[in-house]
């Protein structure tokens, strides 16, 4: 799977030239302060670095959707759950 990048711009695109505002836009920003997460892949990291003066970037660890946090959340409390049990049970033996 591939990586994200998370991408804010900081600066204006307004006084540069066209190129540059339009390549902004199609990376999804429309205000400055804006945050986007995008693919991680050679184009849109042209992309990117075609503007990097306007924006502040940073790769997005692990990828993780919000689904799969919900999960992993889940399976450790599972887990957690389960070593007190075990402990409880040792504690009464």
């Amino acid at each position: 799977m591939p990586g994200k990048l998370r991408v804010t711009l900081i600066k204006s695109p307004i006084s540069h030239n066209p190129a540059n505002r339009g390549t902004v836009r199609a990376l999804g920003l429309h205000r400055i302060g804006e945050t986007v997460e995008i693919n991680d892949n050679p184009a849109t990291r042209g992309m990117v670095r075609a503007v990097r003066f306007l924006l502040r970037t940073e790769e997005v660890d692990g990828a993780q959707t919000t689904a799969d946090k919900d999960t992993a959340k889940s399976e450790s409390a599972d887990e957690a759950g389960e070593a007190t049990r075990q402990t409880k049970e040792k504690a009464s033996s």
